[in-house]
């Protein structure tokens, strides 16, 4: 039979490469130049918030990585290549039935450069691109500091366990990428051309194929055996028992004597494969191969098992009494629960409270909260938004301030700009990004009352008090800078400080119904030039950029916007709270973001799951649902300022050794912590993520008996969330902000802010702790632990909202409501230790359905206590329908306190709610002519009536001045 002849590829003609090289070099140039955009307009950011050397920083180590790695797997696949060809046999056969790999190698040979280096850059690109996402393992363990805490093991530092550790397994994983490609790579090549024959006796393989491939196994055994010496430390972090994390009696007495173990086979393995350079056979490698392979089953795997199943698992609580204590002490280290930072009070809990106890309480039951920040968007929403396009955060705060000498908490939130909710007319690129920019104004309303009682004002009652600062009027909490150019809502870029134009096109970013305004801040990146609006126009895909005559001297634009997100850029090493939450600053509003520095390498200490953790039915989906931790501080308090969008950094657990590692990689980035005002620290909260892990964590680590940990005879669990009904109210309660009497000093004069949950006996509902951690300057962060005696019954959430809704007089006032349309919400069920007892109070609030514009409104406050259920309309009611009279005299009363006396302060202009007191009755007639005529104004512009806006505008400025004349003449 004729031999078939060689098959080569077709030539390509001179055009034909020349296209495909112009059209490589544009492909090229789309990919890279968007990625170098993106780089621009990223430095551009990093500098506005002076955080260049944040930026530079990450970016360099990863570019350095990208090469690094990119060129060591590039140049060791390359190398084996090279060896593998460069040693092929000498005769080659031709292309013939029987060599099916001729065509391929004559194609290869053709091309040899092609080959030779094409599939080694390829491989080496991909490489380098998954190598420089880890640049924050090379940094911690160039720039990590020790623990000043060993493991209870080795006795190394706990540091090698989190900076260094993570970098070896890291290098050792690295290893065998190049080592293994190195190997196909080889294998391939001399299987190609002749160096390794599958068929036929003997002499399967070349002596050049033997020994490149011997060496190259040999390394990588010898790698594996490294790998064994490290995973001994690996093991200080298993998870091998499903109780706790940390070496158990199997691992310290099985796994890591395999380790050792099967690191001297592998040792013998690598040198045997070493060996066959010069015996010229595979056999030695072979036999050492398989004793290799067996080891790690019979040693590795088997032994451990069998010690398992045999030894342990019938005298577990004696076995695992040990590794059982050191998890203990090591996880109460890891998250910040030792006996320095938490204190452990017996508590009566289940004790009568009498009338006078609390008529006498002057610190825990003035402060009841009646207002539920995640019940109350939609009031405040109706009540204070003023215009479509501004909106409140789903989820409200609770802050505390000072006023008139008394302090309280509030209901907190601002007005923000919410570009989504833009009508249809106001969606075009000017309006959307150089009209409506910002937000107005800081909105408050103390906590602990409402404006009046719901029956009461025509049913108008059970609203907050707000207290209102904007750009028109200033509430009880004064406010320099009321604009809000940054916040929770923005979805979108802002283009702000462009001047008006002449013509009258742009008239401003709108501030309010009667004037523009434009921003002097210095927030945002200018684009005063051509190139930078240039860059923008592509990294957007907007050539209005480019194109608009709007932007000019003085424009800037404003990106990344939200607060947690400018936080998470300048930190990327920080973990950031999932509630970020604005308080008044020296005159400013600024932005608080708690920061948490995290590892998983904390030996012995237990693995959280962070999303499970810190879920709740008051949160949404947490960003790092799947992110897996085992040591955390709230390292870092971040503010953003809501004006200009600056970002600054305090450091706040001194002592953390993660935190001063990532200060070495990027210095002067976090402040100290001396440079946190006192004002701003009366504004801290203890943050809540971290204490629903630590309540999580507590409800297991609350024992010292390895024996009582390991039988969970007295573990504690979260309770749900018993006002929420249906599947999501099974997720846990969350925790409260309250402002109670201090846990450490019940007698003080002054409350206690604190952050608060109970504990319930695991899958039981009644109580067994009352945990509460102090947000106070002078006792920031202590947790106090009520606990409750074992014996005694006392109802937990989920029995007291059972009472509430058995009680005959609410079941049948609820039924009522329903049938009326009426929609029922319970508020936040409060649980708050008065004495020697608890009592629980809970607002319940009604809506009507079926109404767009319905929203809820207090109606009424159950109190529980001793088995008894009070419902009334008032807090002082309801407590004294189970304490008896006289229990409510220390309860704040309804429209008692702080803030406005109606839902309606704060629209454009002095209005009803400004002019009162002293005010005549003519600046009442011309605020109500005022507001008629922004109302018109506002409706005329939405529907683009200019006759109607003109006839606005000129009513709006006669009654303007007719209250000024009239409030000069008063």
């Amino acid at each position: 039979m004729a031999n078939r002849p060689p098959v080569s590829m077709p030539r390509l003609t001179r055009r034909s490469r020349i296209l495909l090289i112009v059209g490589g070099l544009a492909l090229l140039a789309l990919l890279l130049g968007s990625r170098l955009v993106g780089t621009y307009v990223n430095w551009l950011w990093y500098r506005e918030v002076d955080a260049s050397n944040v930026y530079s920083t990450m970016l360099l180590t990863r570019v350095a990585l990208f090469f690094i790695v990119g060129i060591a797997v590039a140049g060791a696949v390359a190398g084996s290549l090279a060896i593998a060809y460069r040693t092929r046999p000498v005769f080659v056969p031709v292309a013939s039935e029987d060599d099916p790999l001729a065509r391929y190698r004559s194609t290869v040979v053709a091309r040899v450069r092609v080959f030779g280096i094409g599939i080694p850059a390829l491989i080496g690109l991909i490489s380098g691109a998954t190598a420089q996402s880890e640049w924050r393992i090379v940094q911690l363990f160039l720039n990590g500091e020790p623990f000043g805490r060993t493991d209870p093991e080795f006795g190394k530092d706990i540091g090698f366990y989190v900076f260094s550790l993570p970098f070896y397994n890291w290098l050792i994983g690295w290893a065998f990428v190049i080592l293994g490609l190195s190997f196909v790579a080889a294998a391939a090549t001399h299987y190609l051309f002749g160096g390794i024959r599958v068929a036929g006796r003997g002499g399967q393989f070349t002596n050049a194929a033997r020994i490149q491939l011997a060496v190259t196994a040999g390394l990588f055994i010898l790698v594996k055996a490294v790998q064994y010496f490290f995973d001994r430390y690996n093991v200080l972090l298993s998870g091998r028992n499903d109780l706790f994390t940390g070496a158990s009696y199997t691992d310290l007495n099985a796994v890591m004597p395999a380790k050792l173990i099967l690191m001297s086979i592998a040792v013998f393995c690598a040198l045997a494969f070493f060996a066959a350079i010069v015996l010229r056979n595979l056999l030695l490698p072979a036999i050492a191969l398989v004793l290799l392979i067996v080891s790690g089953i019979l040693v590795g795997s088997a032994w451990p098992s069998l010690l398992e199943r045999f030894s342990v698992s019938p005298n577990a609580i004696a076995k695992e009494a040990g590794p059982i204590q050191r998890n203990m002490t090591e996880t109460k280290h890891a998250y910040g629960l030792t006996k320095d930072e938490v204190n452990y009070v017996d508590y009566k809990g289940a004790a009568d409270v009498s009338a006078d106890e609390v008529a006498n309480d002057t610190t825990t039951m003035p402060n009841v909260r009646l207002l539920d920040p995640s019940v109350l968007n939609r009031t405040f929403t109706q009540q204070q938004q003023r215009r479509n396009f501004y909106g409140f955060p789903e989820q409200l705060d609770i802050d505390r301030y000072t006023v008139n000498g008394e302090k309280r908490d509030y209901v907190v939130a601002l007005r923000e700009i919410n570009t989504p909710a833009l009508a249809e007319n106001q969606q075009n690129w000017i309006s959307r990004h150089l009209v409506f920019t910002h937000g107005n104004g800081f909105i408050a309303a103390p906590a602990n009352t409402v404006q009046s009682v719901a029956e009461e004002a025509g049913g108008q009652g059970g609203y907050p008090r707000y207290s209102v600062s904007d750009t028109t009027s200033q509430g009880d909490i004064k406010v320099d800078q009321p604009r809000v150019y940054y916040g929770e809502l923005v979805t979108d870029y802002a283009i702000v400080g462009s001047p008006w134009t002449k013509d009258g096109d742009y008239k401003g970013e709108y501030d309010t119904s009667t004037q523009s305004h434009r921003y002097q801040g210095e927030g945002g990146v200018p684009i005063d030039n051509l190139f930078d609006r240039s860059i923008f126009a592509l990294h957007y895909g907007e050539k209005n950029f480019v194109f608009s005559n709007v932007i000019g001297e003085g424009s800037k634009v404003m990106y990344n916007r939200d607060p947690r997100d400018r936080v998470e850029k300048k930190a990327p090493w920080l973990t950031v709270d999932g509630d970020a939450y604005p308080a008044v600053i020296d005159g400013r509003i600024k932005w608080i973001v708690d920061g948490y520095t995290t590892t998983k390498n904390y030996p012995y200490a237990q693995k959280t799951q962070l999303g499970e953790a810190i879920q709740t039915t008051r949160t949404g989906v947490p960003r790092l649902a799947d992110t897996q931790i085992s040591y955390i501080r709230n390292s870092v308090k971040a503010t953003v300022d809501a004006y200009d969008g600056s970002v600054d950094l305090y450091t706040y657990d001194e002592k953390d050794p993660v935190l001063k590692a990532w200060k070495n990689v990027f210095p002067g980035t976090v402040k100290p912590k001396s440079a946190i005002s006192p004002e701003m620290a009366e504004h801290l909260r203890y943050p809540e993520d971290m204490f629903k892990v630590q309540r999580e964590l507590l409800a297991k680590y609350h024992v010292t008996d390895p024996a009582t940990f390991f039988s969970n005879e007295d573990r504690w669990s979260v309770p749900s969330d018993p006002t929420i009904q249906g599947a999501a109210g099974e997720a846990n309660q969350p925790p409260y902000y309250i402002l109670a009497a201090d846990p450490q000093d019940l007698n003080a004069a002054e409350p206690q802010f604190q952050l608060t949950s109970v504990l319930t006996p695991f899958r039981r509902q009644f109580m067994s702790a009352f945990v509460s951690a102090s947000s106070d300057p002078e006792t920031y962060g202590t947790i106090t632990v009520r606990r409750l005696p074992g014996e005694t019954q006392t109802r937990g959430p989920q029995l007291v909202q059972n009472d509430f809704l058995s009680s005959s007089e609410v079941s049948s006032e609820i039924n009522i409501l329903t049938q009326q349309n009426t929609r029922v919400i319970y508020g936040n069920l409060l649980t708050l230790p008065v004495a020697d007892g608890l009592i629980y109070v809970e607002p319940v609030y009604i809506e009507r359905t079926g109404q767009e514009s319905s929203f809820p409104q207090l109606n009424r406050v159950l109190v529980y206590h001793g088995g008894r259920v009070g419902y009334d309309s008032t807090l002082k009611g309801a407590l004294e329908q189970v304490l008896g009279e006289g229990a409510g005299e220390s309860a704040t009363e309804i429209g008692d306190g702080a803030g406005a006396d109606d839902g309606e302060q704060g629209t454009d202009g002095p209005q009803d709610g400004a002019p009162t007191g002293s005010a005549n009755e003519e600046m009442r007639a011309a605020a109500d002519e005022m507001q008629d005529a922004a109302s018109r104004l506002f409706e005329a512009r939405q529907s683009g009536d200019y006759q109607a806006e003109a006839k606005a505008l000129q009513d709006l400025e006669q009654a303007r001045q007719r209250y000024n004349d009239a409030s000069e003449s008063g």
